[in-house]
């Protein structure tokens, strides 16, 4: 069961990189936009990581649109990170 579970992260973290910035998806006459800002800043852990063993992987498009895809990036960033915290569940403390 561990190792399965360990595949099957390695395999989504893969997927995950496929859509990454840097990959040469995007150019100059074709730039990311506001929704790719957004993914790609889902997927920064992800590509954090991934960037390590390929040096054409980047965490951040270099080709975008401007102020548009930093918005969506940022937002993605702060909203993701701390979404997950919304989710945890809270022990309750008794007072004596």
């Amino acid at each position: 069961m561990r190792k399965t579970t360990w595949v099957i992260i390695l395999a989504l973290g893969l997927l995950l990189a496929s859509c990454a910035p840097g990959g040469g998806r995007y150019r100059k006459d074709r730039p990311a936009g506001f929704l790719s800002g957004i993914w790609h800043g889902w997927i920064a852990p992800v590509t954090l990581i991934v960037g390590i063993f390929d040096g054409n992987i980047r965490v951040y498009e270099i080709n975008n649109s401007g102020w548009w895809y930093d918005f969506g990036f940022y937002i993605a960033i702060i909203g993701g990170f701390g979404g997950l915290s919304l989710t945890r569940k809270k022990r309750k403390r008794f007072d004596e």
